[in-house]
Order: C-alpha cells, then structure tokens, then sequence
C-alpha cells in the first residue's frame, strides 16, 4: 500500500466493484470506442481480479471511499525477451481530478513494475482525449508508431 497522506493506493477488494463500475462509466462515456454496460464492466472487474496475471490498484480518500483506478494486466513480449504490462481504466473520478490523484496512481505503479522487473508498460488512449493524452506526456509517456487495430 501507499500513501500520500491524503490518498492511499491498494489492490481493489470485492467490494469496491460498485464504484469502479461508476468509474468506468464516467471513461467509457467520453470514449468512442466503447460502450457503458454495468453488467460487463462488472465482470471483466471479477475476472480480473481472479486472474493471477492481472492487477487492479484502487486509490482510496481519506474517508476510504474508492476516487481513482488502475488496471494491469501482464503479457510475454517477444521483443523484450520478458514480461510488460498493459495498463488500462485509468480513471479518476471527476471530483478529484487536478489534485494529484493521477500522478500518484502513475508514480505507484511504475514502483510496482519496476520491483517485478517487468520490462515496458504500454497502454491505449483515445485519441479524442487530448487531456488524458497530454497528462500522459507530463508523466513522461510517449507516443510510438504502432497502431491500434480491432476485430470483432
């Protein structure tokens, strides 16, 4: 667990679904590309948390109540010849936007990576999301030349 005086960050307990659910509905509803469902944002969240290569970090308030989240989940890369992580849903709730919530959550997981030797993070944002983008690149991501493709 970490802390930062006013928020800690801890992998997520069953019983925070209810509200990870809320905040994958306030992310999904500015991404084109995918669709708010409570019910299956409510089980990719169970099986992630049942999936030994996969981690959910939660960032809790003070007053415990779940204000951002994170989730990992770890794949074999071919290219560095070791493990690297895809990150995705990372939201924070509206609320707590513009207080370092974000950069915390970033700064603990690359602790998290970096302890585990895991070789390279990546992860997927819409482009549509210039904010999320640009805050991306303050934390010191930056963009490659790969393309994202989808069949369904």
């Amino acid at each position: 667990m970490s802390s930062n005086g006013s928020y800690t960050i801890s992998s997520m307990q069953r019983s925070d679904i209810d509200k990870m659910v809320d905040l994958l509905r306030q992310l999904f509803s500015i991404e084109a590309d995918f669709n708010v469902d409570p019910d299956k944002q409510r089980r990719g969240l169970e099986l992630l948390q049942e999936s030994e290569a996969a981690e959910i970090f939660v960032v809790r308030s003070a007053r415990q109540e779940v204000v951002a989240m994170a989730t990992l989940q770890l794949v074999v890369s071919t290219a560095e010849g070791g493990l690297v992580a895809w990150m995705e849903d990372v939201v924070v709730d509206a609320d707590h936007r513009g207080q370092g919530v974000g950069e915390f959550l970033l700064s603990h997981i690359n602790r998290w990576v970096e302890s585990r030797g895991i070789k390279r993070v990546q992860l997927v944002a819409d482009r549509d999301n210039r904010s999320a983008i640009e805050f991306y690149k303050k934390q010191g991501w930056q963009e490659i030349n790969l393309n994202v493709l989808r069949h369904q």
